[in-house]
């Protein structure tokens, strides 16, 4: 093999692996909106020899979708009664508050507050850091309407 060939092999390789770090780098500004990410890796890519064959294999993985929950609010009483929402510690939550009332919705132990009214659900979009059972209540009436249980991980 001459010289010249093994620039050429070098180059063609050293192209491969900048094009496939381009097109499979994560974007500053990405951000997932939707209830799953997709992730896309490349393994190393390989030159053989004269005929230069390059080699690229991809694997995806699909991550899980928060928990989420739905607590729906009528006449300032929780519809179904007190909602029971069990997590694991570590997990990322999501509970969503309806209301026919103005009105704010407080979880305890969280000290996460976020106003409700109608139309305008409240969602609460957290990460599971305490162990134990929390209240969710709605702050005017301090009427309970959900209950948080976090087991340990």
């Amino acid at each position: 093999m001459t010289p010249g060939n093994r620039i050429a092999i070098v180059a063609v390789g050293l192209v491969a692996v900048i094009l496939g770090y381009v097109a499979l780098k994560p974007k500053d500004d990405d951000t997932t909106t939707s209830a799953t990410a997709t992730q896309t890796t490349a393994a190393p890519v390989t030159v053989t020899a004269p005929g230069t064959v390059v080699s690229t294999v991809r694997t995806t993985t699909t991550a899980t979708a928060p928990p989420s929950f739905t607590v729906t609010v009528k006449n300032g009483k929780p519809v179904g009664g007190i909602k029971e929402i069990a997590v694991t510690k570590g997990d990322r939550v999501r509970i969503t508050v309806t209301d026919d009332a103005e009105d704010e919705v407080h979880l305890h132990g969280y000290d996460i507050e976020e106003p409700v009214a109608p139309g305008k659900p409240a969602t609460f979009d957290f990460t599971a850091k305490l162990e134990g059972i929390f209240e969710m209540e709605l702050h005017s009436s301090e009427t309970q309407i959900a209950s948080l249980q976090v087991n340990p991980s």
